[in-house]
């Protein structure tokens, strides 16, 4: 698959907003200004940006698409003038889902993704699974948007680059132990399935929870090509074309019992 030219990310590691809308659209903003200053084409933070993923009220928080959270944070990514990604506490009436948003340069939404692979019984309890993926235009890449847990299931991930996604960018709340998932998964899935992954995480402590850290940029041949450590951080990456020598056949090569190779 012949890709645009380098494309340059902005990975935001900040604290929780914990509950504080307030909190949330800071961190954007000032997230945002390091992006647009280090000429970034998309920046993207954790899931649950809005309102904190361990906020205790979260469903109480949570707003419709056209509601006060997504208007700032619209206007502040038109101001900034790239992409963005972030996650969301999204309320459809009676129903409130764990969601990604993509936003354009120019402040219009240019997707949203709702979480389908639901973490745990608190996010069982608050959240109504997505049904759905959902992929949008990157600068002549065909992007696609997961949150956190859904990155560790392989079916996601082939079916979005079965979809012709080569990137595709996760908002996480990866909390301890679980380090693995961005030191060997994440990774893995990368290059297993042939594109980029582009993992945010938190940083420090929300409630009883800490988080990893550790956000990386993994190529789609398995090169790690920025990693964050456990404090908060901003990185700014170029993402290259992989190496064609390392890019994995496995989608070709596959054979199942009964059935051989794929035509």
């Amino acid at each position: 698959m012949a890709l645009a030219a380098d494309l340059r990310i902005c990975l935001c590691q900040p604290r929780s907003a914990a509950g504080s809308a307030d909190h949330a659209l800071g961190t954007l903003v000032q997230g945002l200004a390091v992006a647009r200053a280090a000429g970034a084409d998309v920046a993207v933070f954790p899931e649950l940006l809005f309102p904190g993923y361990n906020a205790p009220d979260v469903a109480a928080l949570a707003q419709p698409l056209d509601g006060p959270w997504m208007a700032a944070a619209r206007d502040a990514v038109r101001e900034a003038g790239l992409v963005c990604a972030f996650g969301l506490a999204e309320r459809e009436g009676a129903r409130v889902f764990n969601s990604a948003a993509a936003v354009s340069a120019d402040g219009s939404i240019a997707a949203i993704y709702r979480k389908i692979q639901l973490y745990g019984a608190r996010e069982a309890r608050i959240f109504t699974p997505g049904d759905a993926y959902a992929t949008f235009d990157l600068k002549g890449r065909k992007a696609g948007l997961l949150v956190c847990y859904d990155v560790e299931f392989a079916p996601h991930v082939a079916a979005l680059a079965a979809a012709g996604a080569d990137i595709i960018l996760v908002p996480t709340a990866n909390m301890v132990p679980f380090t693995h998932v961005s030191r060997l998964t994440v990774p893995s899935q990368a290059v297993n399935h042939g594109v980029a992954i582009v993992y945010a995480n938190y940083a420090g402590a929300e409630g009883d929870l800490t988080y990893c850290g550790e956000s990386l940029v993994a190529n789609a041949d398995g090169t790690v090509v920025a990693r964050a450590g456990a404090g908060e951080a901003m990185l700014v990456a170029d993402l290259p074309a992989p190496d064609p020598a390392l890019m994995s056949t496995q989608a070709h090569d596959l054979r199942m019992p009964g059935r051989g190779l794929p035509a």
